[in-house]
């Protein structure tokens, strides 16, 4: 937690720079490197997502070499959504952090509690599901439970509930950013959390209307993520400085102490 809290007021960002490779194993290496250092002024972390890497056949060795091609004071972000309980999830685990070198990952508490216990290890942080920026046509977030609330709301408070219990480390929640009104509340249930929040720019979430609904008083808490908008941007740094720009113009207005 405490390398992303420095790295956030380091640079003075909410980036997240999403690292989605495409393309053949040459071209997704060669951007990989162009993205990275273009965009390393400007991010407080950098999520690569899992899927992209491992559906190539040598995806473990390309997302090592990426994480490790990270400067040391930027954050990791293993976005793999890993969703396993017991011995599995441990495994899970050992790879992201011991085989990857990640600071973080993002669990989908599906089970529980017990899929995130094993991430919880001291100085890591953990994003756990708690509203997402997709609209399925058969969802389960938003089914209500018969003690009051939807599913989503009950995973908001689990995250929360496991940020007070397991104290060595840090667990935030990921929360999309195509219903402001979802981020606002569940920025009311855990108000003092960091949100990691995709769904800005090809998904159509509003940046104003998102950072006004999760920002919390101090001007911090949300994690902006950009994947698609930046990897496709024909100059990437330029991309991200535009967007830490926009974010920091609407953190000056709501909050005075980044003014």
């Amino acid at each position: 937690m405490q390398k992303l809290l420095t790295r956030v007021e380091t640079v003075n960002s909410l980036l997240c720079v999403g690292l989605d490779p495409t393309g053949d194993d040459a071209q997704a290496t060669q951007r990989l490197r162009e993205v990275i250092a273009e965009t390393a002024p400007y991010a407080a972390a950098f999520k690569p997502n899992l899927a992209f890497f491992l559906s190539r056949e040598n995806g473990v060795a390309m997302l090592r070499d990426t994480v490790r091609s990270i400067p040391q004071d930027i954050p990791v972000i293993l976005d793999g959504k890993f969703g396993d309980i017991a011995n599995t999830a441990e495994q899970y685990a050992r790879f992201a952090y011991d085989i990857v070198g990640a600071d973080a990952v993002t669990v989908n508490p599906y089970m529980g509690d017990d899929t995130i216990r094993p991430f919880a290890r001291p100085g890591k942080m953990v994003f756990s599901l708690a509203k997402t920026s997709n609209k399925p046509l058969h969802g389960l977030q938003d089914a209500a439970m018969t003690r009051g609330g939807s599913i989503s709301d009950w995973a908001a408070r689990l995250a929360r509930l496991m940020d007070e219990e397991l104290t060595e480390s840090t667990i935030g929640l990921v929360v999309g950013a195509t219903e402001p009104a979802a981020v606002a509340k569940v920025r009311a249930a855990c108000p003092e959390q960091w949100f990691l929040v995709p769904g800005i720019g090809a998904q159509g979430g509003d940046l104003a209307a998102t950072l006004r609904a999760g920002l919390r008083a101090d001007g911090s808490g949300l994690l902006i993520n950009s994947s698609r908008g930046i990897w496709q941007a024909k100059d990437a740094g330029a991309a991200a400085r535009e967007l830490q720009e926009q974010i920091n113009e609407f953190r000056a207005v709501t909050s005075p102490t980044h003014a």
